[in-house]
């Protein structure tokens, strides 16, 4: 039986090259699972929550839009890994040297912070539910099961926990919202794009910010280690990516519904950051009990937990592609992949360095240098893949079609003006 793929953005077309080989198929679980649970962290779900009770389902087209625009995005990573058979480092470096030079320096600053991050949202709804430990050691626990898990673990077994987390966020975070009892005429009005007074940051962040950052990066080489490697696994590649962004969007407006039904009702202003979901717990113990409010902070820590074996493997990849590129080693080269040398590098720095920054607090200086580098990174990957999709070099039935280029165009407008204003606030300690 020949095999189908989808040419460019366009109809299928068979691929004589492999008419005897099977075709095909999707499963359920696959790498959009995996990219997609990574990029909703605890973060995400306090930013949809304090969106949802400040401005009700206003915004709930914004959040319909970002699933749209990570949709493109995934989808590009993964059509020049499947369509060229190389990395997405490979083609960054294409494009010429100024991809290295940024690319070096922050996954080596933004694996040090957000290591220690992660550990820290993972931790803190274990300190709610058993305080026998401190926050800290609550965190060095959770990097060091990452680390475990990701170290000894193949991509397989990898995938299977991370379906298994998701089911837990999805079950707890859309069975609270269910509880809640949506506004469905409410809902219905917020499909209207419109952007509500003060609202404007709140719009970007729900449109550009939630479902993943560098991660969206990593679709690529978790399409190799799953044995999707060709373009016959194209129309598979698409339907695992929409479908992941489509359990993805609604995890989010699951968020909005509670953040405007049960945030908003109780009249508490949550606390930033991850902390914020310690608060919304409280509220729900007092508002449906104990079982619902616990079985939130299961969830909250399920979301919290996908993101750090997500990333300690996703990540860790990419940068054993990259160190083994600069040391002349080609992509898949045994010290590149899962298991290598330079992949176990890496997990150790995701791990152990960041432990220091619990005894130090939060570094002025080395904040602002993330927030500046990281800012940058969502209109760095929106402005390459405009640039290799569409290269001279890229097989050409696979090109972006007009729709494509359109999809990548305002995402990369959306995340400059996103990394401009994340800049600004980075920036802003230095002026008082």
């Amino acid at each position: 039986m020949s095999s189908q793929g989808n040419s460019g953005d366009g109809l299928a077309v068979a691929d004589p090259s492999v008419a005897d080989a099977p075709r095909p198929k999707w499963k359920i679980v696959g790498p959009g699972l995996v990219v997609a649970a990574t990029g909703v962290g605890a973060a995400d779900m306090v930013a949809t929550l304090v969106a949802g009770s400040r401005f009700g389902y206003a915004l709930l087209w914004a959040v319909i839009l970002g699933v749209l625009l990570k949709i493109v995005l995934v989808e590009g990573a993964g059509r020049y890994t499947l369509a060229t058979g190389k990395t997405i480092f490979e083609g960054w470096r294409s494009l010429g040297k100024w991809t290295t030079w940024y690319f070096g320096p922050y996954i080596m600053l933004w694996g040090f912070v957000y290591g220690a991050t992660a550990m820290s949202s993972a931790a803190l709804p274990l300190v709610a539910l058993f305080p026998v430990f401190p926050l800290h050691v609550w965190a060095i626990l959770m990097g060091l099961s990452g680390l475990t898990m990701v170290w000894f673990g193949r991509y397989a077994i990898f995938e299977k926990i991370t379906a298994v987390l998701v089911g837990i966020m999805f079950i707890t975070v859309v069975g609270l919202a269910v509880i809640a009892v949506p506004d469905f005429p409410a809902m219905i009005r917020g499909l209207v794009p419109m952007i509500p007074d003060g609202g404007v940051l709140y719009t970007l962040a729900l449109a550009g910010g939630v479902g993943g950052t560098i991660t969206l990066a990593a679709y690529g080489y978790w399409l190799r280690e799953k044995g999707w490697s060709t373009p016959r696994w194209m129309r598979v590649m698409r339907i695992d990516n929409r479908m992941a962004y489509v359990m993805t969007g609604i995890f989010v407006i699951a968020m909005l519904v509670v953040g405007a039904e049960v945030v908003s009702a109780a009249g508490v202003t949550l606390s930033a950051g991850d902390k914020g979901l310690v608060d919304l717990s409280t509220v729900l113990n007092e508002k449906y009990g104990v079982v619902v409010g616990t079985g939130f902070l299961v969830g909250f820590w399920a979301a919290s937990f996908s993101s750090i074996i997500g990333v300690w493997n996703g990540v860790s990849l990419m940068f054993a592609d990259f160190w083994g590129n600069m040391r002349g080693k080609e992509s898949g080269h045994p010290d590149t992949i899962v298991g290598g040398k330079y992949f176990k590098f890496y997990l150790l720095w995701l791990t152990f360095p960041p432990m220091i920054l619990f005894l130090l607090g939060q570094p002025i200086g080395l904040i602002l240098a993330y927030g500046v580098l990281g800012s940058l990174f969502m209109p760095f990957l929106a402005v390459t893949l405009l640039g290799l999709l569409n290269g001279k070099h890229f097989p050409a039935e696979w090109r972006n079609k007009l729709p494509t280029n359109i999809a990548l165009a305002v995402c990369a407008l959306l995340f400059i003006v996103l990394g401009v204003q994340q800049l600004v606030t980075a920036v802003k300690p230095l002026f008082g």
